[in-house]
């Protein structure tokens, strides 16, 4: 009834296939594993070992986490998918079970959530553990009032036929917003997002420069979506830092001043782990606002 997908890359997923596959052998109902490996360097025999009695499939190359999402459909054989990140770990006993009893139900998208790291990192650390404790991590009773913005792909169940008719827009080549995309796309076919309590966690921590250069191409990435979209109104409703570029750009020249003076200050204290998360908001905007200024729509800015 469910295939689990795992799409990986460069990341030892030891702890999440043996936990998942402790929880398989109680759950009652026909499940596969399936994990796809996206042209990692590192890692592969240690997952590939893990793996033995699941479905293991390596990639020459890397092709992208919107067109690996697609590629699961060639291979699952159940009615729903079940896709986790590689860096998912299972706190509960009774994940999958709980996923068992909302099919039921016959969703068709369900979001589980997820949780951070419970204490806080160094501060090398603190970036990313901050800015998901503060920004994006929400209860379920929260997520529900606004489901298509809330949704992420990080832990997510959906029926195989909407997926195969929906799929993940794969001209999104790089790191960033394929989220987003997805669930603007089951908004506009009336597909409903179910919001539950089934989280995972996410307590590998990422370096504050990594995540600070992640956060940039991410920006990157949104302009290019931006322009093969033509400008969505629906999707700049959906993206905070979108609606709020278009109410102070009339503004963009005195903010790419302002950004060019001040970013590397503002880099220093973000990579040092000296956090305030307005200023990382405002050094995505600056981000935006140099790249509509000062570069062709899908170039690379600086970041």
């Amino acid at each position: 009834m469910i295939t689990i997908c795992i799409p990986v890359y460069n990341f030892d997923i030891s702890s999440l296939i043996n936990e998942l596959s402790n929880q398989l052998e109680s759950l009652g109902i026909s499940c596969e594993i399936i994990i796809i490996d996206d042209g990692s360097q590192n890692c592969k025999d240690i997952n590939k070992t893990v793996c033995k009695i699941h479905t293991y499939i390596e990639l020459p190359e890397n092709i992208g986490r919107s067109a690996i999402r697609n590629l699961f459909l060639k291979y699952a054989k159940y009615e729903y998918l079940l896709f986790l990140d590689c860096d998912s770990l299972i706190k509960r006993n009774s994940f999958l079970s709980n996923y068992a009893d909302i099919l039921k139900e016959k969703p068709s998208v369900v979001y589980g959530g997820w949780v951070n790291a419970s204490e806080k990192p160094e501060r090398k650390y603190r970036l990313r553990w901050k800015y998901a404790k503060f920004k994006e991590i929400q209860p379920c009773s929260i997520r529900q009032k606004s489901p298509y913005k809330s949704f992420r792909t990080n832990n997510f169940l959906i029926q195989k036929e909407i997926l195969a008719e929906t799929r993940f827009d794969e001209r999104i080549k790089k790191y960033g917003h394929e989220d987003t995309l997805f669930s603007l796309l089951l908004k506009k076919r009336n597909i409903s997002i179910t919001h539950t309590d089934n989280p995972v966690s996410h307590e590998d921590m990422e370096p504050n420069s990594e995540y600070l250069s992640k956060t940039g191409e991410a920006v990157v990435n949104l302009i290019d979506i931006l322009n093969f979209t033509k400008d969505d109104p629906d999707l700049i409703h959906e993206i905070t830092i979108l609606k709020f570029y278009n109410k102070v750009r009339k503004f963009e020249k005195l903010i790419d001043l302002s950004f060019v003076i001040f970013k590397p200050v503002i880099v220093f204290l973000l990579t040092k782990g000296y956090i305030n998360l307005y200023l990382f908001d405002y050094y995505k905007l600056g981000i935006l606002v140099e790249c509509q200024l000062r570069k062709p729509r899908n170039a690379q800015c600086s970041k």
